[in-house]
């Protein structure tokens, strides 16, 4: 496809923003692995792509009205997706995404499961900055530049790329918070200079599960205890405010003692979680130190008898929002993960996570790949509103949620404050 030209591109920009006018009245409301895992341990190994039908069938409707227009650019910006390509010119599909769909933000892979390689998204430091310069001047709103950076076994910035080799959380518990907060701030130095706005970290899990496949064995809880947890926490988060970046504690409501991966499949932490886990979360959200929360597809029987905690209006709205008193920005772990993909469709997960109180989806197109997924998703969204199936100010409550963070992201770090 020939590169579009800038005529073509501002008249679609110009188009979108009449779209998203009528939104300016609105109020705004106060993983997996790259690295070498120990012998033994599996830590969510690629799967084959699985022949799956698309979430939708292709539009075929004509022009949308100006309020349908306003809804899905809404709608485009509650999505996290990923994408292939090393360089992002305004012809390829996720420059399109940004420019066209309004779309909120992307997730950065250094490995490309479904083709095995290390060849997605980064390379080097030279070429990931000209990478996330393609997406923000492709993107119609400032989009979030995400990944997943803890350190440890879960580290995209390789050194076999040119970046520093950062420690495990478990190993940084060890010792104490100074040395966390410099390890944090080498990890949010690479991660400003290369353009990226907001990491996916830290865990926040415990360690309550020493043989926990997906959390202990592979060194991405600092601690068993809390109080160590939430101070190694905060001197991560920290070192990233300090340079204007934002945050995701994860995996809400605990990980920490599960027996099995949510990469693969269907999790039970019924039997396992104790109450204890949440204190991390409390703790954080109480000092303003939380920008998001991400949450874990993990099924807990008494906090929710129907679905994981990523679809569950009890554990996201009551617990999370109402108990623990979190008012910013939920994120959902990938929905292409196995928790999700193997045991609900895909249209139907993403209506009961936003009903349930996320605010922003990741689809990571890594686990099944289709360069028309961010396009789909807007259509399935769109769709159920405009059904009745989810409420529009569902939509608008998430995208101000969104569009607080983003205005928070923007301004100097000196004068962010957390929502």
């Amino acid at each position: 496809m020939a590169r579009q030209s800038q005529g073509a591109q501002l008249g679609r920009r110009r188009a979108l923003e009449g779209a998203l006018c009528g939104l300016a009245c609105a109020a705004l409301p106060g993983c997996r692995s790259t690295g070498e895992a120990p012998a033994g341990v599996r830590v969510a190994p690629p799967q084959p792509p699985a022949e799956r039908e698309p979430l939708v069938a292709a539009p075929t409707e004509p022009a949308e009205p100006a309020d349908d227009a306003a809804l899905r650019a809404m709608i485009g910006q509650l999505l996290i997706v990923g994408f292939r390509g090393r360089r992002a010119p305004g012809d390829a599909p996720i420059a399109r995404d940004l420019a066209e769909r309004n779309l909120g933000g992307v997730l950065l892979f250094d490995r490309d499961d479904i083709l095995g390689d290390h060849k997605r998204n980064i390379e080097s430091p030279t070429q990931l900055r000209a990478l996330t310069d393609d997406l923000r001047a492709a993107a119609t709103t400032a989009p979030i530049i995400a990944i997943d950076q803890e350190g440890g076994y879960v580290n995209r910035l390789l050194p076999r790329y040119g970046f520093r080799r950062a420690e495990s959380a478990w190993r940084l518990g060890q010792g104490p918070t100074s040395r966390t907060r410099a390890v944090a701030g080498t990890i949010a130095d690479a991660l400003a200079n290369a353009g990226i706005t907001m990491n996916f970290a830290p865990v926040v899990d415990l360690r309550t599960n020493p043989k926990s496949p997906i959390i202990a064995k592979v060194e991405r809880s600092f601690s068993r205890d809390p109080e160590v947890v939430t101070r190694h926490a905060r001197a991560f988060i920290a070192a990233h405010h300090d340079r204007g970046l934002a945050c995701a504690i994860k995996h809400f409501p605990g990980h920490g003692s599960a027996r099995a991966d949510s990469h693969l499949g269907f999790v039970d932490i019924t039997e396992t979680w104790r109450r204890e886990e949440l204190d991390p979360f409390r703790a954080l959200i109480a000092a303003g130190d939380c920008d998001a929360v991400m949450t874990g597809h993990l099924f807990h029987a008494a906090l929710d008898p129907e679905v994981p905690a990523t679809l569950s209006k009890p554990v996201i709205t009551d617990l999370l929002r109402g108990e623990l008193g979190h008012a910013g920005v939920v994120i959902s772990d990938d929905m292409h993960m196995g928790a999700i993909v193997d045991n609900y469709s895909l249209d139907d997960a993403l209506r009961r996570a936003l009903a349930a109180g996320v605010d922003l989806l990741i689809l990571g197109n890594n686990a099944r790949y289709s360069p028309d997924t961010a396009a789909q998703a807007i259509d399935v969204i769109a769709e159920h509103v405009a059904q009745g199936r989810l409420p529009r100010a569902t939509i608008e409550a998430a995208h101000a949620r969104v569009t607080a963070l983003k205005e928070r992201l923007a301004a100097p770090p000196a004068e962010r404050s957390q929502g």
